[in-house]
């Protein structure tokens, strides 16, 4: 699986990595440049300052959170605080969670979202969900908003399937690494007391855009599943520059006020741009938008020093799929008319 920022030739724009545009605040590079003058000092081990802070951001006690060396090293250590099972995945969605679920002796399904319902989570497909989770799942995996589609799920949708999942004793781990772009306020990070059969999991990484950092957390109501998970990780898993970092982005929270009205502003004129020139684009709630094409438009902007998500290779997309990020206006009249020039007035057959 091809990750995004990933390419043998130089470009000058990349769109295929969907990091937050707005510039990272100047307190948190200082506070990481700050904190190399501690590098001959063993970091906290559990990270708990910055588990203390987040417990007050997230209004949870520190007995329910987690700090992970991102969150690609949380998901793998929820599955394996679990003994094998069976778990499902709907897809289109991140392969980090497959990634994750196949570590180990587990029966990992999936279940496509339909191309019909704009890859969405819809009543029809909650409905379906349902009854294939009656089947003896231990583990459901659901992003909220999803990659790549960027579509949130309904609250009134995520509240039953969670609802049903407590009552058929099915662990959900939900992955909100976007949802701070979406707008929406009601996180289910809010809510770990209500589903102890939720856990959620979120990251800096995309927000404060500092993914070389990785710096991850997750959140339970259950305090057993929290204990398990933690069993799974190694000691000082995260180092005392990602703990600096992490504390400095948490004395910011206007920061993802701004990047999210700024995203929201830059993604409807991306959407408009591209739709004119017939290009398919699925309505999207976060920081990037999926494209489908005839065009090999990968290889096309390449030649233009433009670098996208080639997303053919998500389950259950296939050839013509494409993601791009949402970034600043000078960036995005670039890839917009880098894209006029390759389509000129033609127009794409599933528009």
């Amino acid at each position: 699986m091809t990750h995004g920022g990933e390419f043998e030739n130089r470009i000058e724009h990349d769109f295929s990595v969907n990091v937050n545009p707005v510039k990272t605040p100047g307190s948190v590079l200082s506070a990481m440049r700050n904190a190399l003058e501690c590098v001959d000092q063993y970091p906290q081990i559990h990270s708990g300052e910055l588990v203390s802070a987040l417990a007050k951001v997230l209004n949870a006690e520190e007995k329910n959170i987690l700090v992970g060396n991102g969150s690609s090293e949380l998901f793998p250590a929820v599955v394996n605080a679990f003994p094998p099972c069976k778990i499902l995945i709907p897809v289109p969605s991140f392969y980090g969670y497959e990634y994750a679920a196949c570590s180990k002796k587990n029966d990992v399904r999936v279940m496509k979202l339909e191309i019909s319902e704009e890859y969405a989570i819809t009543k029809r497909f909650t409905d379906s969900l349902k009854n294939e989770l009656a089947g003896g799942y231990r583990l459901l995996f659901l992003a909220n908003p999803n990659n790549p589609t960027g579509k949130i799920i309904p609250p009134e949708l995520l509240a039953d399937i969670l609802e049903f999942c407590k009552t058929q004793e099915i662990t959900v781990v939900l992955d909100e690494c976007f949802y701070e772009f979406t707008g929406e306020k009601d996180s289910m990070f809010h809510h770990i007391k209500e589903y102890p059969n939720l856990i959620v999991i979120s990251s800096f990484t995309k927000t404060f855009s500092i993914p070389a950092v990785r710096l991850g957390y997750l959140a339970s109501g259950n305090e057993e599943y929290v204990n398990r998970i933690r069993r799974q990780l190694p000691e000082w898993n995260v180092s005392g520059i990602a703990q600096a970092a992490g504390l400095a982005c948490l004395k910011h929270p206007e920061h993802m006020v701004i990047s999210e009205k700024q995203i929201r502003y830059e993604r409807d004129f991306l959407m408009k741009g591209i739709r004119e020139l017939g290009i398919k684009v699925f309505d999207s709630d976060a920081n990037f938008l999926l494209l489908y094409t005839e065009r090999p438009l990968y290889e096309e902007l390449l030649k233009c020093g433009i670098g996208i998500r080639d997303a053919s290779n998500f389950r259950g997309l296939g050839k013509g799929y494409y993601r791009i990020a949402v970034k600043s206006r000078e960036e995005n009249v670039i890839l917009l008319n880098a894209l006029r020039k390759i389509f000129g007035n033609s127009v794409n057959n599933m528009q």
